[in-house]
């Protein structure tokens, strides 16, 4: 064994495929900043051997026996919360990788692009950074938007009492003060005031700006 620079990254690797262990092991120490110390095939092994030999980085595969990656993550680094784990998965979905982030994880790599990305993985881990595959990236950016799109949606929607919702139903579907009036039995002063009220809860000027937000947030799709 090549005598371990202090300069070095330390590296244990975690996975139950001898053959795409030795592959990593290869591929990363063609990176003269990195040093493979360790491996293991199943997750209580690779808690016992990460306690004693105290690496920088924890490259752990996802499925692994005995004790799944996720879960070995979550324990590592409650013995060790300066230790950089990085996953190793086929899995795609955001659902892995919000499991995997929430047990402590620095980095998140696709199985498919480990060979393109293992060594940017591991540099920027070990300073600190995080790191997903960038498939993983925007599929997890993607979903943050949505997720965003759809609450502050919830939360204007909210700011609205079932009445005035009812109002700016009638509003966008073409009727008049009075004739909305007449349907809910107020009189036209109080449904301009409501619509007022509308408007100005939602950040819009005109009957145009109602109609625009009514389609975008699914209120009417004026078919």
């Amino acid at each position: 064994m090549s005598k371990l620079s202090s300069e070095q990254i330390t590296v244990f690797i975690a996975d139950d495929h001898a053959v795409l262990r030795e592959g990593l092991r290869l591929l990363l120490e063609s990176n003269e900043k990195i040093k493979v110390i360790g491996d293991a095939d199943n997750g209580r092994d690779t808690i016992k051997q990460v306690r004693m030999l105290k690496p920088n980085i924890v490259i752990m595969d996802i499925a692994m026996p005995e004790l799944d990656g996720i879960e070995a993550t979550r324990q590592i680094l409650e013995q060790s919360p300066s230790t950089c784990v990085i996953i190793l998965s086929m899995h795609s979905s955001p659902e892995y990788v919000h499991r995997s982030i929430d047990a402590g994880a620095k980095g998140y790599i696709l199985k498919e692009s480990a060979g393109a990305e293992i060594i940017n993985a591991v540099l920027n881990c070990a300073t600190g950074k995080r790191y997903l595959s960038k498939k993983i990236s925007e599929q997890v950016i993607d979903e943050y938007f949505q997720q965003k799109s759809y609450k502050d949606k919830k939360d204007i929607l909210s700011q609205l009492s079932p009445r005035e919702m009812e109002i700016l139903k009638l509003v966008v579907e073409g009727k008049s003060s009075a004739e909305i009036a007449n349907i809910i039995f107020i009189s036209p002063k109080t449904v301009e005031t409501y619509r007022s009220r509308i408007m100005q809860k939602i950040g819009v000027k005109d009957i145009t700006g109602l109609v625009k937000f009514a389609i975008r947030h699914g209120i009417t799709t004026l078919e």
